[in-house]
């Protein structure tokens, strides 16, 4: 019995001869060479258009450009200097630091609060928790305009109720402790719900074995939010801090439809005094120079916070 040997196994399918490699189009070749430069083409022209008005407008801190000097020529620090020796410019600094830290503190309370009562399973919960995200569907021109309009003596519920519940001499956005109030009161309307949803987000992702240890040890309810909850929440508390403070120090839209930066200069933010400066006065240097100050600003705070942040994973990731 002869025993004939096995025909040898094609391995077309394993190895790629060299012949195949050859016979490839070029076409293709170079088309897949060039498609990692055409996937960047987006990203460099937007990088380009952002970066080029940035650039120079930083330019224009160093001329003297108005509409009174179409021709502007070189003046150095002048633009600098004359802003930090302006007790305008210091007074929409404490404005503008004012506006920030109690609009981004009220939200960020009210937020957490929200998402600890949304975070309880009921059907009255799952209903706000869908009707949270309407004060964000408004843009924010048109609720400050809403909310000038109920604030109106004249036609506003809000100056009766005021004097029902004992303010004598409610005046409106005409004082202005009230118009600081009042601009803080709308930021806070439309901008809490998004602190709440990042929170409800973060709650939701919790452990729940550690929460369940301390309800069988008998932990009260702060003592489990304060040594439980709020340390293992505070990352994504602190996001929305991130991206509530940065918006609140260059917040111009809600300020100005409200109290256009009075009465007087009482609500006189950075970005207000940058409009006044670049639109209603036409000294669009001086302008530039007062967005490029809160930018380094904002730039350098943001920075810091998450700095923060970055520790704060990496102390909980035990790195």
């Amino acid at each position: 019995m002869t025993v004939t040997a096995a025909p040898a196994r094609r391995r077309d399918d394993d190895e790629v001869r060299p012949e195949a490699l050859q016979t490839a189009p070029t076409v293709s070749r170079r088309r897949r060479a060039l498609r990692p430069y055409l996937l960047a083409v987006p990203a460099v022209l937007l990088c380009v258009g952002i970066l080029y008005p940035f650039f120079l407008g930083v330019a224009y801190t160093f001329y003297n450009f108005s509409d009174a000097n179409p021709q502007p020529s070189f003046v150095g620090w002048e633009n600098y200097t004359a802003l930090f020796t302006s007790g305008s410019f210091w007074h929409s600094v404490q404005v503008t630091l004012m506006f920030a830290v109690v609009a981004t503190g009220v939200e960020t309370v009210l937020g957490v609060g929200v998402a600890l009562l949304l975070n309880r399973s009921s059907w009255v919960g799952r209903i706000f928790e869908r009707a949270l995200i309407v004060p964000l569907m408004v843009a924010p021109i048109i609720a400050a305009i809403m909310w000038k309009l109920l604030l109106l003596p004249e036609v506003g519920w809000v100056r009766p109720v005021a004097e029902g519940l004992g303010f004598a001499g409610y005046s409106g956005t005409d004082s202005a402790a009230w118009a600081f109030i009042w601009s803080v009161v709308v930021d806070v309307w439309i901008y809490t719900p998004f602190v709440a949803i990042l929170a409800l987000a973060g709650l939701r992702s919790l452990p729940s074995s550690p929460f369940e240890a301390a309800a069988v040890d008998g932990a009260r309810w702060w003592l489990t939010f304060r040594r439980l909850t709020l340390p293992m929440l505070w990352p994504y508390l602190l996001v929305a801090v991130i991206f509530r403070l940065m918006d609140c120090l260059k917040v111009f839209d809600i300020i100005y439809g409200l109290t256009t930066g009075g009465p007087g200069d009482a609500t006189t933010t950075l970005q207000i005094n940058a409009y006044l400066e670049a639109i209603s006065y036409a000294r669009y240097s001086r302008g530039v120079t007062y967005m490029f100050i809160l930018w380094i600003a904002v730039y350098v705070i943001s920075m810091i916070l998450v700095r923060y942040l970055n520790k704060i994973q990496s102390r909980s990731a035990g790195v």
